[in-house]
This record gives C-alpha cells, structure tokens and sequence, in this order.
C-alpha cells in the first residue's frame, strides 16, 4: 500500500465510526476512504491545499469538510475510540514546531490561536500524554514560549497511570502532590534549585524515550513538523 494512503486493515478499524454512513441521518458520502486518504496525503506531504491531486476531488471542497469534522470532533472521536492505552507507565513531553507565514493569517488574535513568538520565530507547541508503548494518549496546543509544567495536570487529569516519566520541566510539587494523591509513581528529574532533591529511579527513567520517539514518527508528516494551519482547531485534528 502506498505511503500516501491508509492500510485495508486502518480503514476496517476506523469506517464505522466516521460520518455519512448509509444509516446516518442526511447525506450519504460518496466516499470517506478517498477523503481520508486525501487528509493523510496532506499531512505527509505537507502540500499546500491547493496542490491536493485532482483524483481526490476538489481542494476546497476537501478542505471545507476537513475544518467541518473538525468543528464536529469526528477527528477527536475516533483518535479516542481507537485507544487501548497500556497504564503501566505514561510519558509527558512537548516539541516545538516552526509556523509557516500562511498559519498567521487568521483574523482573530495570535495567542487564542496557539501562536507565539520567539527567537526562532512564530511557533507552536505541541505538549503530548504517551503509553508505556510510546502511543499518543492526550494532545495539547499551546503558544511556543508556553511552559511546560503547567500542562502536566491537564494531560494526566482522569488518567490513573502506575507511574509518570517526565524531564524536569514538569518538576513541581504540585504535580507531585496530585501524584501522590493519586497512587502515581513519579519519575522526574528534580530541578537543579530544589532544596531537597528527590531521588530519582535512573533505570526507569531511560523508558522516557519512548515519548522521543513518539515525535520523531510523528514529524515524519511534514504538515506536522511544521504548522501550515491559521486556526489551532484545525491544526489539532
């Protein structure tokens, strides 16, 4: 099957939850695998919607239902639906991405749409929850100069891990305490003006690269590793 395309075994697990089925209300799609793969063509190409291939239908009109699936949370209702997360332990971690010119030009102000400037520029940045396995459990989407501490409750909120790796950005004693309410195990690094250091499991630690991995993979889809999207909705799904 080619790169651009998703697996028969990809669609099976993910058609029935999709809308325009033949048993939903209103209209019938003519086709969601040829749409999705339109999306996934986008994504790791990284094009511009305009360059989508004609064999996918008009740009526009596959762009429009793209930002109305988003509006809609299909995108999130499936990414949820597909989970079997294994809690053994969780990983939270965050990169930043560079935004593309074309992401500022939406109305509305920077920072509701996760926009930041810095030193490097206009960026974004994307804060994940990952399983023992290093799969995507929880997205954030923040400004680019955002910290990262202050996410950490957020992407555990509800969550109930046996443990919790993290570098020691997410070193506070609020997460640890919600940690310790919670029956977490923590395994973050203390910071370097903590008065009394943590101890620290060093073993455990080196699992945290799972969550490394998991953005090397992801970067793969150029629309990913660099921000195309005006609204952090779209840029979301």
């Amino acid at each position: 099957m080619h790169r651009y395309e998703i697996t028969d075994k990809q669609w099976q697990a993910i058609k029935d939850l999709l809308p325009g089925k033949s048993t939903d209300c209103g209209v019938t799609a003519a086709d969601n695998r040829l749409f999705v793969n339109a999306i996934v063509w986008l994504m790791r190409s990284g094009a511009p919607w305009a360059d989508l291939p004609s064999r996918f239908g008009l740009a526009n009109s596959v762009g429009q239902r793209y930002r109305r699936w988003a509006k809609r949370g299909v995108w999130q209702r499936v990414f949820e639906a597909l989970q079997v997360p294994d809690l053994s332990s969780v990983m939270l971690d965050s990169t930043i991405l560079r935004a593309h010119q074309h992401a500022a030009g939406k109305k509305s102000d920077a920072k509701s749409e996760c926009l930041g400037r810095g030193r490097g520029g206009l960026s974004t940045k994307i804060h994940t929850c990952t399983d023992a396995l290093g799969r995507a459990i929880r997205f954030l989407v923040t400004a680019g100069q955002a910290g990262d501490c202050p996410q950490a409750l957020p992407l555990l909120a509800g969550l109930k891990p046996a443990k919790v790796l993290a570098d020691t950005a997410y070193d506070s004693n609020a997460n640890r305490a919600y940690c310790a309410d919670n029956a977490i195990e923590v395994i973050i690094p203390s910071r370097a003006n903590r008065l009394e250091p943590v101890p620290l499991d060093e073993q455990g630690y080196k699992d945290r690269n799972q969550v490394e991995r998991f953005f090397n993979r992801m970067k793969q889809y150029r629309r990913l590793a660099t921000r195309y999207d005006k609204t952090s909705a779209a840029f979301l799904s």
